[in-house]
């Protein structure tokens, strides 16, 4: 067995190495996902009466090599055996091409500078990546050191990776309560936010979903709403299925709305909006932003979701009528890691796009310095201090968005041994302080992907898990990426 085992580890060693998903995923954030986040927010637009129409059109993104701004002003480039000593934070600056549109007449594009993102050892961005052996030995490098890290403020941190539940998808579980008998999950993700639905299937055979700030809406009144506002559509889209249709007769006699816009009312009416007017704006706009956002945030997508939900809808009845098992939650087919991209794009969309984020602070900038009867120079209304700042204080601190914590750890250098392990760490969303019996057990799908054997004793025994010797993170795809194959297939 060891003649067999060490030569296929040394290979992989060689060839892979043990953190290059972590590494992989880094550089398609830095290539072309901080790019796709600009290119989707597009323009900004600040309210300035007094100047005219002013737009902020985001062209071009680019990333830099790692530098240091000395105390006398003076830039230059870095390494990360100087940024460990020297306590600072090994970061890259980056670049965006801003076009001012002002009463639609285009000024000239200026490249600024909207803050500095922590470079991944080893990554493409990182003199190491190109470095032979004896040059990282002469650059205070361990030549065996895998990357994959970060240096902040001179302590190595690593992005654990974290595990959740598969987007997109509708996973069904008997619950067996006294008023609640079936449930279906969806999680739907739209750029890096997740949106979780709750589907129950009451004793009496009622549908309900919640979503969003919506709770227990009927399911019936929602698809009329969608656009299946025919009873017999509604039924069709259900299902063929007579057992399942019969089932399903109960939630259109409970419904009171005759056509879509009686739906889109008891909607408001649901939410507890009194303005007629008022309480039809906030429908629309909760079925389409917040409905499903994977399927699309248009009206036409509408009637996409209104399919989507009718499928959802027969699975939950074939599992009360047992012609379906229910969905298993712990089968590694219902999970998904999130690597170091991920998690680093939902933290720029927070930061860009948050309450107080960059784009907001640049739109109020801007219209301060406007009201002072000139137009300022464009690097002078970005802040490129806060992004920054906020982008080194979460891996620091290991806070993330939606409230996570330890996503962001300091790196175990105990010996080689502990410091592979710990790059190869997956997290459990679920907290601790339960029980989670079934969440903490060995599933038989964890063979080859992760360690049967490794794993903390204590409170977090099950929920701390570490990936197998020799496995790797696949990279998902996107239904977009997968159309161009399947229409190839059918010709």
């Amino acid at each position: 067995m060891k003649d067999f085992f060490v030569p296929l580890l040394k290979s992989q060693i060689r060839e892979r190495g043990f953190s290059k998903f972590q590494i992989e995923s880094y550089n398609d954030f830095i290539m072309r996902r901080i790019g796709k986040v600009l290119s989707e927010i597009g323009v900004i637009k600040p309210d300035v009466p007094d100047v005219g129409d002013i737009k902020l059109k985001l062209g071009d993104f680019k990333i830099g090599e790692p530098t240091v701004k000395e105390a006398d002003g003076s830039v230059r480039a870095i390494m990360p055996s100087e940024a460990r000593t020297r306590n600072l934070t090994y970061a890259a600056p980056m670049y965006v091409e801003i076009t001012p549109v002002i009463n639609k007449q285009e000024g000239e594009p200026v490249i600024v500078n909207f803050g500095d993102m922590p470079v991944m050892l080893k990554s493409k961005i990182c003199p190491l990546s190109q470095m032979p052996r004896e040059g990282l030995i002469e650059a205070g490098e361990d030549p065996d050191d895998p990357g994959g890290y970060f240096i902040v403020n001179g302590t190595e941190r690593i992005l654990v990776l974290v595990e959740e539940i598969a987007s997109n998808r509708i996973i069904v579980s008997k619950l067996g309560s006294t008023n609640i008998a079936e449930i279906a999950r969806i999680h739907s993700e739209k750029d890096g936010y997740v949106q979780r639905h709750l589907i129950e299937r009451r004793v009496d055979g009622l549908l309900t979903i919640s979503f969003a700030n919506v709770t227990k809406l009927p399911l019936g009144i929602l698809i009329k709403a969608l656009g299946l506002d025919n009873d017999r559509n509604i039924v069709n889209a259900v299902s063929s299925d007579e057992d399942v249709q019969e089932e399903f007769y109960i939630n259109l006699y409970e419904n009171q709305a005759v056509n879509k816009d009686d739906a889109m009312d008891e909607i408001g009416k649901h939410l507890k909006i009194p303005q007629l007017e008022y309480r039809i704006q906030r429908a629309v706009k909760i079925i389409d932003r917040y409905l499903l956002p994977h399927l699309g945030q248009e009206p036409p997508d509408r009637m996409a979701k209104a399919l989507f939900l009718a499928k959802a809808i027969e699975k939950i009845i074939k599992l009360h009528l047992n012609k379906i098992d229910e969905d298993d939650l712990d089968h590694y087919s219902n999970k998904r890691l999130r690597q170091s991209g991920d998690l680093l794009e939902i933290l720029l969309r927070s930061i860009l796009l948050g309450k107080w984020g960059l784009i907001t602070r640049v739109t109020y900038n801007y219209q301060k310095l406007t009201k002072r009867g000139r137009l300022p120079p464009l690097q002078s209304i970005i802040e490129s201090n806060v992004l920054s700042n906020q982008l080194v204080s979460a891996l620091a601190i290991g806070s993330w968005v939606g409230g996570r914590t330890g996503v962001s750890q300091r790196l175990e250098r105990g010996s080689y041994i502990k410091t592979i392990s710990h790059m190869r760490n997956v997290l459990s969303p679920l907290t601790s302080t339960q029980e989670h019996f079934e969440a903490r057990e060995l599933h038989p799908t964890h063979f080859g992907k992760l360690c049967t054997s490794e794993t903390p004793e204590g409170a977090t025994i099950g929920l701390r898990k570490y990936l197998a010797s020799m496995a790797e993170v696949s990279r998902g795809l996107q239904e977009k990426e997968l159309k161009p194959v399947f229409d190839m297939l059918k010709k």
